[in-house]
């Protein structure tokens, strides 16, 4: 809100006009909008200062879209039977509830709120389950414990520094140590299923290498898949085909090159299709004993090459001819690619 209440109607009018369907209100003054409206820091109100409802009512008056009143938790929210006083008291067409809701989920509960022992373990149950971040974890708790803070349990809690040692605090040892042993169970049981994929991409006839492609070995512009489709067309082979799978679990890639009715490919799997595919021509490459382009290797007549004929370029503009275009922008230069989908494991 703003300090002004025909100030904060017109606000909520301009924003309307965007054509928004909606708009959520917190009943209380912001200390960003007071900045903007040159306002002390003091003006900014906390959850303990009462929520204006009057305000929030003066907007739902105004405006012709729903307005979904948020901020009751303090003044108004105990208990569900609440949820309605507040709507009525701002004419909202619903209510938005934050604090209130952590303090106690089961404040959705028409019956009335479960215990709050139970609310919290069944909490930590999800937590550790979903393997939320235990620092997470506590602060709810901390939320839900209030003015229990203080006792034993409270202050056991605080002293936590991991889930296992929040479960304890909770009586709750026993639960973690089988969740994380049903999760070890279903780790290996998903590394297995990986092993089953890599067998299936394992075709017998395919030579491999446990190889990565490091850009950083390379020249620049100068790649594995380009040396073997210069090679390929030297030797009069035709070019060479890609096949790249993905795997599920992980979204990595895995490519198979074909080369003179010969299959190759890297045992690793890659986190890009370009880069399997950069490790399957390092595999073929290597295989055949030909150069692949590292810098390692010395001066690479695709290199040469180049500097060729960027020189004839040069000497072609001095002498105010047309300039051509570089060759390495040309076709037979351009690595092959498909545009075709990658079909997944």
């Amino acid at each position: 809100l703003i300090p002004q209440v025909e100030d904060t109607v017109n606000l909520v009018k301009r924003i309307e006009k965007t054509g928004i369907a909606a708009i959520a209100v917190h009943g209380r003054k912001s200390l960003v909008l007071s900045f903007f409206c040159l306002l002390d820091r003091n003006k900014e109100e906390r959850p303990q200062h009462p929520v204006h409802c009057d305000v929030i009512k003066a907007i739902c008056e105004a405006v012709s879209i729903p307005v979904i009143a948020n901020g009751g938790s303090h003044d108004f929210i105990k208990e569900y039977m609440d949820i309605e006083t507040f709507q009525k008291a701002t004419a909202a067409s619903s209510v938005m509830i934050a604090r209130a809701a952590m303090w106690n989920p089961s404040i959705f509960r028409k019956e009335g709120f479960f215990p709050l022992k139970d609310v919290m373990q069944d909490y930590l149950k999800y937590a550790v389950r979903y393997d939320n971040h235990y620092t997470n974890t506590k602060y709810c708790l901390c939320q839900m414990l209030r003015e229990q803070l203080e006792t034993a349990q409270g202050k056991k809690l605080h002293a936590a520094q991991s889930t296992q040692e929040i479960c304890e605090v909770f009586e709750m040892g026993d639960f973690y140590e089988e969740t994380r042993a049903i999760f070890e169970a279903k780790k290996m049981s998903l590394e297995t299923e990986t092993q089953d994929e890599d067998d299936q991409v394992d075709d017998p006839d395919v030579i491999k290498m446990t190889v990565r492609f490091d850009k950083r070995e390379y020249p620049p512009q100068i790649t594995p898949k380009m040396c073997l489709l210069e090679w390929c067309r030297k030797e009069k082979h035709p070019q060479p085909v890609y096949e790249t799978v993905q795997r599920p679990l992980d979204r990595l890639f895995c490519s198979v090159v074909t080369v003179a009715e010969r299959k190759y490919r890297s045992t690793l799997w890659d986190k890009s299709k370009k880069l399997a595919e950069q490790a399957a021509a390092i595999v073929c490459l290597r295989t055949l004993g030909v150069p692949e382009g590292k810098l390692c290797e010395g001066e690479n007549h695709l290199i040469n090459k180049r500097k060729k004929e960027d020189q004839e370029c040069l000497n072609n503009k001095d002498h105010g001819e047309d300039l051509a275009e570089p060759s390495h922008k040309k076709a037979n230069f351009i690595e092959e690619t498909s545009d075709r989908n990658v079909p997944k494991m």
